[in-house]
């Protein structure tokens, strides 16, 4: 995704998906703890560099957080 932002040859589907991406990882943090500006750094950039996979890492994780607070 970075490669494609700093060549200037990004399609507008590209970078609407990005954002919503993003948008949904704000979404998605603000329900993990603990919400420090760090956290959210770090999985905005993972999100930003690899776009619809750093997401789907972070909803693994945020489902493999929600599993074990419910069993602990």
């Amino acid at each position: 995704m970075l490669v494609l932002l700093l060549l200037g040859h990004t399609p507008a589907l590209l970078l609407l998906t990005l954002g919503l991406a993003l948008y949904l990882t704000a979404i998605e943090l603000r329900t993990l703890k603990p919400p420090t500006y760090h956290w959210w750094i770090w999985w905005l950039l993972l999100v930003f560099l690899t776009h619809f996979v750093g997401y789907l890492i972070l909803r693994a994780y945020s489902a493999y957080h929600r599993w074990q607070q419910k069993h602990a």
